[in-house]
């Protein structure tokens, strides 16, 4: 029997390397996003690796569209195994010089776009008692950086909202699961089509990283359910950083985040996409600009997905080392 999934802001970027990477591996894939260019692309590459596909146009700001989008979904393609809450807008600017319609809009695409679909698929899950949700989040759910405010703040609120639905679903004893995925800085058209008011061109933070990285981890959520992954070494040492010294992060971010998200390359621009489609009329895909600069391989993705092993490697040294150490002692008595 086919596994549906479906993927918002599918379109583009982590989405759109998303719905590739599921198809690869056997799911027929919706793809809800606004842009129809990037709706058509994005159908047609899940057709192309022989999955079926299937487009819904919604805005996922809008919660009855999205339940419209949900209900396409399961009259199309079949009851929905898999959701996964990717669709966000951004921007690059100062908190002050952010509208109050600018800083709402990307809090109601980037956080509440992940609440509506998290209540339409468990409507339809919770009764089945299966299914599993994905909530991308990001290295700035845990620390926040200048120049996106309103990002760093919805990533937070996806965060605390998550673990708060994972705990009313452990209460009812439930089968559905919903998972996180923290990412860091990705090579995809983000940087092409956010809200941009600072003087240079937006650049990701650095280390770059490919967004197939991503979409491997998300797949293997997928198949693999677990409470929260970490993709992106620099993932792992923004979080750890956080936990450690606040403080200094502080410092160290106010006297090279705001530069040190800038570059002086002359990047494509097609425009802000917080409050209509970068992809109406064309198709952006799932890469940037930075192809040249981006990572497509990543030791913290591997653990991510190794953990077992690495647990029984570690396992099989302590006892080596143990068995060592009490063979020692024997001899020197």
């Amino acid at each position: 029997m086919a596994r549906v999934a479906v993927v918002t802001g599918g379109t583009a970027g982590v989405g759109r390397a998303t719905v590739r990477e599921l198809a690869d591996a056997g799911w027929d894939v919706a793809v809800v996003a606004r842009g129809h260019a990037g709706l058509d692309a994005a159908v047609a590459d899940v057709e192309q690796r022989g999955r079926r596909g299937l487009s819904a146009v919604a805005d996922v700001a809008d919660h009855e569209a999205v339940e419209r989008a949900a209900a396409q979904v399961e009259a199309g393609l079949g009851e929905i195994d898999l959701w996964v809450n990717c669709a966000f807008a951004g921007s690059l600017a100062y908190f002050w010089d952010t509208t109050m319609d600018e800083f709402e809009r990307m809090t109601e695409v980037t956080y509440y776009g992940q609440v509506h679909g998290t209540e339409v698929a468990l409507r339809r899950m919770r009764p089945r008692n299966r299914g599993v949700i994905v909530n991308v989040g990001s290295a700035m759910a845990f620390r926040s950086i200048p120049l996106q405010s309103a990002y760093c703040g919805a990533k937070h609120a996806v965060k605390g909202f998550t673990e708060s639905v994972m705990t009313e679903l452990a209460h009812e004893r439930s089968a559905v699961k919903v998972c996180m995925i923290q990412l860091p800085g990705l090579n995809t058209p983000q940087f092409t089509w956010n809200l941009d008011k600072m003087p240079r061109h937006p650049v990701p933070v650095a280390p770059i990283f490919q967004p197939e990285l991503a979409a491997r981890g998300i797949r293997f959520l997928a198949e693999h359910p677990r409470r929260n992954m970490w993709v992106g070494i620099a993932t792992a040492y923004t979080i750890l950083g956080e936990r450690l010294a606040p403080k200094l992060v502080d410092l160290y971010l106010g006297r090279m985040g705001v530069s040190g998200q800038q570059t002086d390359r002359d990047t494509p621009r097609h425009g802000s996409n917080v409050f209509a489609p970068g992809d109406e009329d064309a198709d952006r895909g799932a890469h940037g600009p930075f192809d040249d600069r981006a990572h497509d391989h990543d030791p913290q993705l591997w653990a991510s997905t190794h953990r077992r092993e690495l647990l029984a490697g570690g396992a099989a040294v302590a006892a080596g080392i143990a068995g060592a150490a009490l063979s020692l002692a024997r001899a020197s008595r």
